[in-house]
């Protein structure tokens, strides 16, 4: 399903000329967990850089709906289960517990609700572009919250819900528009808060030159994290 390589001169990124570009903003995911209010005055100012520097930005609806996330966690269960049911027992139950999401068997998640399950990828994908209608870019949240403990399968440790945080990134991996994550701020504890830029299909080189324009215009940057040498 690959395509054919692209002549592009990935080399060249330098940033490109914001001013008269549509920028689309989306604050709201439509579903899963709220965004915080630190992430949201962070992708709210950068939005506001981008206005500055000669953008037109302006706030677009929620893309995401609850049927959309539940059908991808209904079909990512049913497709891992064979792989689960396979390993050894004590195998199967590490992996079930770091993962996400649990498997279920084939009587808990038959074929029937499965295939409409599926067609939800598609439907992610279908949305993605829509939101992009009249806009060269579109601006979000990486994820709604701060990183979350990393002994935690998802946020909230709530197997019944494990995508709740993926809801401004799933359906950019669907559709195949390239995106990319760019520090805009941290949070009081020192976390980073990402923005993600994406744009048209086939554009890869133009959302790498918009991230490079934007880290023109976002705040200095605090020193790179460096292990303990001592």
């Amino acid at each position: 399903m690959s395509l054919p390589p692209s002549d592009l001169n990935w080399s060249d990124t330098a940033p490109a000329a914001l001013a008269g570009l549509r920028i689309g903003l989306l604050p709201d995911a439509g579903a899963g967990l709220a965004v915080a209010p630190a992430t949201a005055a962070a992708v709210a100012a950068a939005a506001e850089a981008f206005q500055a520097a000669g953008a037109h930005v302006e706030q677009v609806p929620p893309l995401l709906t609850r049927a959309m996330l539940d059908g991808l966690d209904r079909f990512w269960r049913a497709r891992f289960w064979p792989q689960i049911s396979a390993l050894p027992k004590a195998a199967a139950t590490r992996s079930c517990r770091s993962s996400p999401h649990g498997p279920k068997e084939p009587k808990d998640c038959p074929a029937t609700p499965c295939t409409p399950a599926f067609s939800q990828m598609d439907a992610l994908a279908v949305a993605a572009h829509q939101a992009l209608q009249g806009y060269d870019y579109l601006l979000r949240p990486v994820a709604p919250i701060p990183a979350y403990d990393a002994r935690l399968a998802a946020p909230g440790d709530d197997p019944a819900r494990p995508f709740e945080h993926i809801a401004f990134t799933v359906p950019f991996s669907m559709s195949g528009q390239p995106a990319i994550s760019v520090n805009c701020g941290w949070t009081t504890g020192g976390l980073p808060i990402g923005l993600q830029i994406a744009g048209q299909r086939f554009d890869d080189l133009g959302v790498l030159q918009v991230a490079a324009a934007y880290e023109q215009l976002r705040p200095t940057q605090r020193p790179w994290p460096r292990p303990d040498c001592a």
